[in-house]
C-alpha cells in the first residue's frame, strides 16, 4: 500500500483528502504545517507528498525545496487555490511532479497521484548503457559506466551512435521521435536530450499518454477554463503551458484519441494552443519529444494515428534497442540493480554465478529493464549464498524455451509455487539448468545423408530462428515463416512426438 503525506493548514481539507484517498487504497498521514510535515517525512517515509502551496509557517516553494533536498526521489504534487502560470512554472522547475488548483476534482487528483507513483516506481528502470569492446588479453568484457542524473550510461562503441545522435540533435529545436519497447529507456534518452539542450534550465515535463483517459487527456495537455465543461469549477493550466520554454515528453503518444491528436497537430504546426473552453491563443515555445513502442506510420495506416501528425513529429528519430539485443550490456544492468537491492535490503550479495549470467544472456526479456530489475530484486531477496544461483530465478526464465515448446511436464509446473517459495540451497555437485538451446536431447537415428532427416533438421532450425526473431510470439513467427498459426502449432507438436519416441 502506497503512503501519502497530505500537508495543508485547512483541517477540513486534510480530513476530506484522507477519507477519499483511504477509500482508494492509500495509507494517508496528515500534517498541518511545514515543521510537522518534515517530521512526518522522516518518520513515515511516504511514497508521495500532496502539499498545499500556502501554509501558515512556510511558503510552498521553500517547503518544496527542503523536501527535494532531503528526499529527491519522493514525488511532490503542489495544491493551490490560485491559478498562476508563473507559480506553476516555478514549482515545476523546483522539482514538483504536478501542480493542481482548488477545488480538487476526484478523477483529476487520483490520476495525478497514480501517474506520479508509477513514474517514481520506474525511474530506476529507465536507464541506458553501452559497453567497451572485449579485452582479448583478459578474455572478458570490460565496462565503464557514467552516471547522468538517475540514469546510467557507459563508454562503448555500441551506444556511441545514439550518443552522437543526441549531441547532434540536442542544440536544435527539432521534434524527436524515439522508438523502443516498453522499459527500454526511452525517457532516459529524452531527459539527456533536454539536459544537453539550450532549454536545460527550463521545465522538462513527461506525460504518459497511456495513463490519460479520453475525457481528461485534453485538459491535462492543454488545460481548461472555468465552466468549460461540467465539473470545471476552476481554471486549469495544462502541461504544454507549464513546459513553455522547455521540453515536453509524450510517451506512448499513439494512445491519444483522435480529437486530442487534432489539437496536437495545431500545436505542432502553429506553435499556439487554446485551453479547453478558451477563446484566446497562447503562444508556445516548447520542444516536443515523443516516444512509441509501435511504428507510428503503421499505426497511421491502421487508422490509429494521424499520418500528417506523424510527418510533423518525424523530423528526427532515434531507435533504442531492446535488452535482448544488448547481450553484453545485460550484466551491467543486472549488477546495477543488484547494488540498489543490496542497499535496500541491507544484504551483501557479491554477484551472479556463471550459470545465471548465461541464462540472463539467453533469455529474451520481453519486459526489458523493468523485468530484469524485478528478477534481480526477487533473486536477491531469496538468495542466502554469496552469489545468485539459478535456483532462485523464476521457473519461467530457467525453462523458457521448454515452456514455449510445451516440454515441461504438468507435475513440474504444479510444483512451481513450492519451489519458488522454498528454493533448495546450491550444493557442490550442482549442474547448470537446461538453457534455451535446441530442444532435442538426442540425435535422430538417421543416416546423415537421409533427405527426411535433413528436412526435419532444417525445418526445426527455421522455426526456432523465427521464434527468436518474433520474441517467441507464435503469430508473428508464423507470418515470418509464411504459414498459418495452426500449421506452426502442428509442426511444434510433431517435434514433441519425435522427441518422446527416441
Amino acid at each position: 500500500m502506497s503512503k501519502i503525506l497530505v500537508i495543508d493548514d485547512d483541517v477540513d481539507m486534510c480530513l476530506l483528502l484522507k477519507r477519499f484517498l483511504s477509500k482508494n487504497g492509500y495509507e494517508v498521514t496528515l500534517a498541518h504545517n511545514g515543521k510537522k510535515a518534515l517530521e512526518e517525512l522522516e518518520n513515515a517515509e511516504p511514497n508521495l507528498v500532496l502539499c498545499d502551496f500556502r501554509l501558515e509557517d512556510i511558503d510552498g516553494k521553500e517547503l518544496l525545496i527542503k523536501i527535494k533536498e532531503r528526499y529527491p526521489r519522493t514525488p511532490v504534487i503542489i495544491v493551490t487555490g490560485y491559478s498562476d502560470i508563473k507559480v506553476a512554472v516555478d514549482v515545476m522547475k523546483l522539482g514538483a511532479y504536478d501542480y493542481v488548483t482548488k477545488p480538487l476534482f476526484p478523477d483529476e487528483i487520483l490520476l495525478s497521484i497514480k501517474s506520479a507513483l508509477q513514474k517514481s516506481a520506474t525511474k530506476q528502470e529507465n536507464v541506458a548503457t553501452v559497453i567497451m569492446p572485449e579485452d582479448d588479453s583478459k578474455n572478458s568484457t570490460k565496462s565503464k559506466t557514467i552516471t547522468s542524473g538517475q540514469y546510467i550510461f557507459s563508454d562503448s562503441p555500441e551506444f556511441k551512435n545514439i550518443l552522437k545522435q543526441i549531441d547532434l540533435v540536442s542544440p536544435t529545436n527539432y521534434s524527436i521521435l524515439i522508438y523502443g519497447e516498453s522499459g527500454s529507456g526511452k525517457e532516459a534518452i529524452a531527459q539527456e536530450i533536454h539536459k544537453r539542450s539550450k532549454r536545460k534550465d527550463m521545465p522538462f515535463v513527461a506525460i504518459d499518454c497511456g495513463a490519460l483517459s479520453k475525457e481528461l487527456a485534453g485538459s491535462e495537455l492543454f488545460g481548461h477554463e472555468k465552466g468549460s465543461f461540467t465539473g470545471a469549477l476552476n481554471q486549469k493550466i495544462g502541461n504544454f503551458e507549464i513546459a513553455n520554454g522547455g521540453t515536453i515528453f509524450l510517451d506512448e503518444v499513439a494512445n491519444l484519441s483522435y480529437d486530442v491528436q487534432v489539437a496536437l497537430l495545431r500545436v505542432v504546426q502553429e506553435r499556439k494552443m487554446r485551453r479547453i473552453g478558451g477563446n484566446k491563443d497562447i503562444d508556445l515555445d516548447v520542444r516536443i519529444i515523443i516516444a512509441s513502442n509501435e511504428r507510428l506510420l503503421d499505426a497511421a495506416k491502421k487508422g490509429k494515428f494521424r499520418e500528417d501528425l506523424y510527418h510533423r513529429f518525424n523530423e528526427f528519430s532515434i531507435e533504442v534497442p531492446p535488452l535482448r539485443e544488448r547481450k553484453y550490456d545485460m550484466m551491467i544492468f543486472a549488477k546495477h540493480f543488484l547494488k540498489l537491492t543490496n542497499d535496500e535490503l541491507s544484504k551483501n550479495i557479491k554477484g551472479f554465478s556463471p550459470e545465471v549470467e548465461a541464462i540472463f544472456k539467453t533469455y529474451v526479456w520481453p519486459g526489458n529493464l523493468r523485468e530484469l530489475k524485478n528478477v534481480v530484486k526477487r533473486a536477491t531477496l531469496l538468495c542466502d549464498t554469496e552469489y545468485i544461483m539459478p535456483t532462485v530465478l523464476p521457473f519461467e526464465i530457467t525453462n523458457f524455451t521448454k515452456l514455449q515448446f510445451g516440454e515441461v511436464s504438468e507435475e513440474a509446473t504444479s510444483n512451481l509455487q513450492v519451489r519458488q517459495a522454498d528454493p533448495a540451497p546450491p550444493v557442490a555437485t550442482y549442474s547448470a539448468p537446461v538453457l534455451p538451446e535446441p530442444v532435442f536431447t538426442k540425435q535422430l537415428e538417421i543416416n546423415e545423408h537421409s533427405l527426411k532427416g535433413a528436412s526435419i533438421d532444417a525445418e526445426y532450425e527455421m522455426i526456432v530462428e523465427a521464434l527468436r526473431k518474433a520474441n517467441y510470439n507464435k503469430s508473428k513467427a508464423a507470418k515470418i515463416l509464411n504459414v498459418d498459426r495452426k500449421t506452426l502449432y502442428n509442426k511444434m507438436k510433431q517435434y514433441k512426438q519425435f522427441n518422446s519416441d527416441l
